[in-house]
């Protein structure tokens, strides 16, 4: 079966594009033109992954991302942030909303593509090593896509998720952002390592008390801490 990506953009010619080169990949797509239509098909169809640019009429992208990190059934949908603004303040500001991913436009098609993959595949990918891990008040179900906090569910992105299983299954080793960028986001090209810093930010603030494991390691990169 195609995995099923969800496309939100009020622009005619984005959407076209959109189309062509992700139904030439492989996958079916589907698309909405404003807010409110994106939130109904989102949880209708429950997509793979959500391309969501960020200005659109009725409901803005950030609200609709906002809303739908807020579901339970939702959440854990990976979304790229498609949007004209470039700036450093709405790049971090789509990340700590919940996106797993931002592209400006003008963007390139088959960079596009490769992103899409690229999250697809952290979201789906075997972990090996355990099935689940326990430390304390922190457990984490790797095949649920589950973790808990004193028995408490906490929702995590698909790439929170990853981080979060990333540093569990390596405790006490010090991951460098680089690194972490190549593992958990499986980008082979350095890009902005403060991806890491945001997404590591929005995961502390997820599991509250068990947050104290997540240990940073100025200039290098962090850490599960045992203590």
């Amino acid at each position: 079966m195609k995995q099923k990506i969800l496309v939100v953009d009020d622009e005619p010619d984005a959407v076209e594009l959109l189309e062509i080169n992700l139904r030439s990949a492989g996958y079916e797509v589907v698309s909405a033109s404003d807010g409110e239509e994106a939130l109904k098909k989102a949880r209708m169809l429950l997509p793979d992954l959500i391309v969501l640019d960020l200005m659109l009429p009725e409901v803005d992208g950030t609200e609709v991302c906002k809303i739908l990190r807020r579901d339970v059934k939702t959440s854990g949908i990976p979304i790229i942030m498609l949007t004209a603004k470039a700036g450093e303040i709405d790049r971090v500001l789509g990340l700590e909303l919940g996106a797993d991913d931002y592209v400006t436009k003008p963007f390139s098609p088959r960079e596009l593509v490769l992103r899409v993959k690229r999250l697809l595949r952290v979201a789906q990918q075997d972990e090996t090593k355990s099935d689940r891990i326990e430390w304390k008040e922190l457990a984490v179900d790797i095949p649920r896509h589950q973790a808990t906090v004193k028995g408490k569910s906490v929702d995590l992105t698909a790439t929170e998720f990853k981080l979060l299983t990333v540093l569990a299954q390596r405790r006490g080793r010090v991951q460098s952002r680089e690194q972490l960028l190549h593992d958990v986001w499986q980008y082979d090209n350095l890009i902005d390592t403060r991806t890491v810093d945001t997404h590591m930010r929005r995961l502390r603030e997820k599991l509250g008390s068990a947050a104290k494991y997540l240990d940073t390691v100025r200039g290098v990169g962090y850490r599960f801490v045992e203590d």
